[in-house]
């Protein structure tokens, strides 16, 4: 028996060592073969001096998209979204305390920088009550009343996985919020979470497309006819990409995702920058009402804001036509709006900031004598409760987010987006990586996530005297100017006229 365990002993460490023979033999050579190739290749000079040390290099380049906000990056520092809103997302999310200790670590001191101003005299021992419905579509054959003031942004299946658009909109239905589809289509799982949706059209008319690539009344009939979709939103172009049309890499066109949108499989799903058919204020107008009479659904379009002289000329336009000629809503994307797939000059350098257009929208609807017909939603990095306060202060009925809800769902912001590779399976398309994200535990916290901060911009609400999170206005909060001093938000943007409520 001895001699049969000595021989088995010795035998496994022949064979061990005969794989560390195997192993060592195959890096030796294939760290010769990439000596050969990188010191004789002429691409990079780094690589061409530093063969196999130089590759390095690039790994620790791509490594670093995920280590920098675990080591290096301070909790308010870090880029598009730094850890200290990214951490109240996902303790919102987990439903967990999201009280800190010790003061804040934001720093109230920068230029531009946003805080509200609390009464003397709040309501006592009352929270803000819950927000009151807002119709929209009121001369659409069935207008929408929605009370949410918090809602999912557009992002298309095929942008992201079939178990992520499973989530939300199943917290979506928990929380009594809307889902905006994007440009990809309606699919079986946008449908399965029994929510309100708002189905978008973008420039490549994605599922009520004909073969030709126009608009296919009888498909639009049929999206139509699912109780759950509630709105059209004709899209004329989002924040990231002003300009440019809506890509998905053919990676991520599979089989399904080709035939919801009527694309073929595999190939880049580019949109056109415009739609064809609309080249004016007037053309807008003209296929907003069609939307609108095919489907008997309210009707708006999203767009990103260069300047508001169109917005001006299309409320000239309809008081020229009548009212109910109108946009039923007009989403605006600022331009720090997200994407997967964007080019870097168009998502750094075009467009105007949510910070900005919103005001302008606003007061060009007020001054044009449509604010009350045109609900304003916005969208563009609003994900935690004093940004979204802010947004309703400044004059949004509704406010969207897409990447906040992403966190919701796990997202880790790994930059992983525009390709199939996203780690926590909100992006991709494999299935091995979707497998991590459960569709039950996930949209438990897309419920959560919402209604933790709503909850929080009704404190906000309260603080500053008002019983209502929309009835916030521009005079409840104050801005850093460059002097290090701050004003009244309705000092730099002065309203156009006085809104509802008596000034302070």
């Amino acid at each position: 028996m001895q001699a049969n365990l000595a021989g088995w002993v010795i035998g496994t460490i022949e064979l061990m060592a005969a794989l560390f023979l195997v192993v060592v033999g195959s890096v030796l050579l294939a760290t010769l073969v990439f000596f050969v190739v990188d010191r004789n290749q002429t691409r990079s000079a780094v690589l061409r001096n530093y063969p196999v040390i130089g590759r390095f290099r690039y790994w620790f380049e791509h490594l670093g998209e995920f280590f920098r906000q675990y080591f290096f990056a301070m909790d308010r520092e870090e880029l598009p979204f730094n850890r200290a809103q990214r951490t109240w997302v996902y303790r919102a999310a987990k439903n967990v305390d999201n009280t800190r200790a010790f003061g804040s670590t934001r720093d109230l001191r920068p230029e531009g920088t946003v805080f509200f101003v609390n009464t003397a005299f709040p309501t006592l021992d009352e929270d803000a009550v819950a927000p009151r419905p807002l119709v929209i579509g009121p001369h659409a054959r069935e207008p929408y009343a929605h009370a949410a003031f918090f809602n999912v942004s557009a992002m298309s299946f095929g942008a992201i996985s079939a178990p992520a658009v499973r989530a939300l909109t199943r917290g979506a239905h928990k929380a009594g919020i809307w889902v905006d589809t994007g440009e990809g289509g309606l699919s079986p799982y946008h449908l399965e979470g029994d929510c309100s949706l708002v189905f978008e059209i973008g420039t490549a008319k994605y599922g009520v497309r004909d073969a030709d690539g126009r608009l296919d009344d009888d498909r639009l009939r049929a999206i139509a006819a699912h109780p759950q979709v509630k709105m059209f939103n004709l899209k004329l172009g989002q924040g990231a990409k002003p300009g440019k049309g809506g890509v998905l890499p053919g990676a991520k066109v599979t089989a399904e995702i080709a035939a919801i949108r009527g694309i073929p499989i595999g190939a880049d799903s580019i949109s056109p920058n415009r739609h064809p058919e609309v080249d004016s204020v007037g053309e807008l107008l003209d296929m907003l009402g069609h939307i609108r009479e095919v489907t008997g659904k309210p009707t708006g379009f999203k767009a990103p804001l260069g300047d508001v002289a169109w917005i001006a000329d299309l409320c000239a336009e309809v008081q020229r036509r009548g009212e109910a000629g109108a946009p039923d809503f007009i989403v605006v994307d600022g331009s720090e709006g997200g994407t997967g797939a964007a080019p870097q000059s168009l998502m750094d350098g075009v467009g105007l900031p949510l910070r900005e257009a919103l005001p302008l929208l606003v007061d060009t609807l007020t001054r044009g004598g449509l604010r009350e017909r045109i609900r304003v939603i916005c969208s563009g990095k609003c994900i935690t409760p004093y940004e979204v306060a802010w947004a309703l202060a400044m004059g949004a009925d509704f406010v969207n987010s897409a990447r906040g809800f992403m966190f919701a769902l796990g997202c880790i912001q790994a930059l992983q987006c525009n390709r199939n590779t996203c780690p926590t399976g909100v992006t991709t398309h494999d299935p091995r990586l979707q497998r991590g994200l459960v569709v039950t535990d996930k949209a438990e916290r897309v419920a959560h996530y919402a209604s933790n901060l709503m909850h929080e911009v009704g404190v906000i609400a309260h603080a500053c005297g008002v019983r209502e999170p929309r009835e916030l206005r521009r005079w409840h909060a104050r801005v850093v100017g460059d002097d290090g001093l701050s004003r009244r938000l309705d000092e730099l943007y002065p309203y156009a006229t006085d809104p509802a409520g008596a000034r302070p």
